[in-house]
């Protein structure tokens, strides 16, 4: 059989209305990962949103890394010294394959960013929905360390670093007040 026998059979022989939709997308999906918004044409007309947005860089990269850092309040109102949450694991080979255990890691990450937008909005997060996952997240950690004597209450704090990047110095972007280990009620403790 020679190439122009091939050729023809793709375009006309069973299955060519399917091979022709199948490379039809594929040419679509591709062309749509390119950057330059000439090439977003077939996914504005793509009305059953049939045709994916793989960017294989996100447009905004994240170009640090958070750091969570919390103290305790004893009962007899003695604070700790800061200690760092230990989010990120050291990465191994197979978590190139798959890499479950980063999914709290990541979505630990999509909370501060949004506490961090609300408070560049010039909003106190303490109310919303974010802070709140994220201080019942670092209760949990308090309350499964080892070797917790009574805690009444703590503090995090959320650090911005540059990763692997040595040259640039840690910035802390927020400090919460102080939490109640045990809330009744939504509201801080406050620490006389």
């Amino acid at each position: 059989m020679n190439a122009t026998t091939l050729l023809k059979d793709a375009f006309t022989g069973p299955g060519a209305l399917t091979r022709l939709a199948g490379a039809a997308l594929l040419l679509t999906t591709l062309s749509a990962q390119h950057p330059h918004p000439a090439f977003e044409r077939g996914r504005e007309k793509d009305l059953f949103s049939l045709v994916p947005n793989w960017k294989f860089f996100a447009p905004n990269p994240a170009t640090h890394d958070y750091h969570y850092l919390y103290r305790t309040l004893d009962e007899s109102r003695e604070t700790s010294p800061w200690i760092e949450l230990d989010l990120i694991q050291d990465r191994r080979m197979i978590q190139a394959f798959w890499f479950s255990s980063r999914r709290t890691e990541k979505a630990v990450f999509d909370i501060c960013s949004a506490i961090i937008k609300n408070i560049a909005k010039g909003e106190d997060p303490t109310g919303s929905p974010p802070f709140r996952v994220l201080a019942e997240f670092i209760r949990k950690q308090i309350r499964d360390a080892p070797n917790v004597s009574e805690v009444r209450g703590f503090q995090f704090s959320v650090v911005r670093a540059g990763g692997h990047d040595d040259s640039e110095d840690p910035e802390v972007l927020y400090v919460s007040t102080y939490q109640a280990m045990n809330p009744v009620s939504p509201g801080f403790l406050r620490a006389a």
